[in-house]
């Protein structure tokens, strides 16, 4: 049984990067995915280190919007391998080339992504860029997984970081709405991606709260107009009831 652990072992070159394959396969029937070091860095222990340091980084984050590693072993023919669970589907790179970006996609950008975010900071988490590429939607439910997380965990973030992750979401919020049609929601959501990617990091949203917050305010179409409304109803109520008494 242990011989045939692994089985369809296959390779994913739209998911490698300049330091990593990655593959696909299946434990004991359960797929799974595998992020190994290119051959060529296997046995450098610069990278090796790097290596085990993203491992121990990832293992206990626990996030629904971040891909969960799930061991860290020896598979025949690719050596030491990041084991984490199958997230198939497109990643957001496929979606903005194929021209398949939909509303909901946006949503969750504006919703799960920065929860993802703000997780990561939270933990300290030294992180890849936050890009197009690192965005996956799964097959059939959609669901937004953040891929290639953490590199390093430290005791603390420099503000230089987080403001590095506000103009990189802003990057990718900017290249997402791109062709969308115009409206009054895409029209506020460019103002919040052109503040993120202000040159002056001064000018940016300070931290990951004052984004959430300027994103929950476009994305609440208008909790004040709905509140808005229903006062001048009850107004008009009460005014109804006093002159028919």
């Amino acid at each position: 049984m242990t011989e045939n652990k692994w089985t369809e072992i296959e390779h994913l070159p739209d998911w490698d990067d300049d330091i990593y394959d990655v593959y696909t396969a299946k434990k004991f029937g359960k797929w799974l995915m595998l992020k190994t070091l290119k051959e060529q860095y296997r046995d450098d222990p610069e990278y090796r280190d790097m290596f085990e340091k993203e491992f121990d980084a990832r293992y206990n984050l626990a996030h629904p919007h971040i891909v969960m590693i799930n061991d860290f072993e020896e598979v025949p023919g690719l050596g030491m391998c990041i084991i984490t669970d199958d997230v198939y589907g497109d990643s957001l790179r496929k979606l903005i080339d194929s021209g398949k970006v939909t509303t909901d996609h946006v949503d969750k950008l504006t919703r799960q992504l920065v929860e993802a975010m703000e997780y990561i900071q939270a933990n300290h988490i030294v992180h890849h860029p936050i890009k197009p590429e690192n965005i996956i939607f799964t097959e059939n439910v959609g669901n937004l997984k953040l891929i290639n997380v953490g590199v390093e965990q430290k005791a603390h973030l420099t503000p230089g970081a987080v403001s590095e992750d506000i103009f990189n979401f802003g990057l990718m919020l900017t290249e997402v709405l791109r062709d969308m049609p115009n409206s009054h929601r895409v029209s506020l959501l460019r103002r919040v991606a052109l503040k993120c990617t202000d040159p002056n990091p001064e000018k940016r949203y300070h931290d990951i709260q004052s984004l959430k917050l300027a994103l929950d305010e476009n994305n609440g179409i208008g909790l004040v107009s709905i509140l808005s409304i229903f006062l001048l109803v009850m107004i008009a109520i009460i005014a109804y009831l006093t002159i028919t008494r």
